[in-house]
């Protein structure tokens, strides 16, 4: 395993990591959260990803539950939640769902830390932007957070390069902790933000990246090309919106045309697409996802192929797949 360190952070986490976010207790109980957690640990992954919202906070309870059992030296391994949307959906509870003021963050990462069963977390992510909250305070209670000793690092997911920067000069000029990271999407097929919209804030703020859905859900594994397969991700209900992006016809045709450059460095369609984003310089980890051991597995022999992402491939890859992405 690789590590690289999180933005300028002395944090160091693993180059490829393990997220819970649609698995862990819809697919994952916790038996098999501690046989493919203990099984990444053993690769090397030190970072597991995962956030409030994600199964109605029973993901934190799985994770949380692996992690007694695996029993790991807390200073081994690296856990993350995010905070935005919150659990109570239901009422007149305006305080605790699509915000991120003050009074919501203060809470939610209590109710987090319980689900853990942790008395920290590493990292804490404000899980989408929120133009309802003044960013100072959003920022100050991030900050508040760290101070307390309840996480130990924040950063942001999916907010656009001026929020990021917003939240960071507001630390900056009250002598508060600063946002660390951001994580966004990052894939062959979705590019903009990571490479250019966050260019300047690499050297300006030091911003380290942790990416999600390095495999576009599944499109680049090559598995959607004759359409959405019972047991898959798009098979799922509740990630029927992904389906239409999963069929795209223009997009399997080049994941088509991807497979024989897989082949010839010796990987498969899903090794070359999680080693593509790894080999980007600004991430520091990418996060991927499992169901199961054997898939872990392949996915961590992403690794293998770094080496082998020459310019000369880089530039096949880009050539077949830039025209389609955003």
């Amino acid at each position: 395993m690789q590590y690289r360190r999180l933005g300028r952070s002395g944090l160091r986490i693993s180059t490829l990591s393990l997220g819970s976010w649609v698995t862990y207790h819809n697919q994952v109980d916790t038996g098999a959260a501690v046989e493919m957690m203990a099984a990444a640990f053993d690769a090397g992954v030190n970072f597991f990803d995962n956030a409030e919202v994600y199964a109605g906070g029973q993901s934190e309870v799985v994770m949380g539950a692996a992690l007694k059992k695996l029993a790991w030296p807390r200073l081994n391994y690296v856990v993350s939640t995010k905070f935005f949307w919150g659990l109570d959906r239901e009422g007149d509870a305006v305080n605790r769902r699509d915000t991120l003021n003050r009074k919501y963050l203060m809470q939610a990462i209590d109710g987090s830390l319980r689900r853990f069963g942790l008395e920290h977390v590493d990292l804490i992510y404000c899980h989408r932007p929120d133009p309802h909250t003044p960013v100072e305070e959003t920022a100050r209670a991030m900050s508040d957070i760290i101070t307390q000793g309840k996480a130990l690092y924040w950063g942001t997911s999916e907010w656009s390069a001026a929020d990021i920067r917003a939240a960071w000069d507001a630390a900056d000029r009250h002598g508060w902790h600063k946002p660390v990271m951001e994580q966004p999407q990052y894939h062959l097929f979705h590019r903009q933000r990571v490479e250019q919209e966050y260019a300047r804030l690499y050297e300006d703020t030091g911003l380290g990246l942790t990416t999600w859905s390095p495999l576009a859900s599944g499109l680049l594994t090559g598995k959607y090309r004759s359409g959405v397969p019972e047991g898959s991700r798009g098979a799922l209900e509740n990630m029927a919106f992904l389906r239409d992006g999963l069929t795209n016809p223009a997009k399997n045709a080049a994941v088509a045309q991807l497979e024989p450059i897989a082949a010839e460095l010796g990987g498969t369609l899903a090794q070359l697409a999680i080693a593509w984003v790894a080999k980007n310089p600004r991430v520091s980890s990418v996060i991927t996802g499992a169901s199961r051991t054997d898939q872990l597995q392949a996915n961590l022999g992403a690794l293998a192929l770094l080496d082998k992402l020459t310019p000369e491939v880089l530039a096949r890859i880009d050539a077949i797949t830039q025209p389609l992405a955003d």
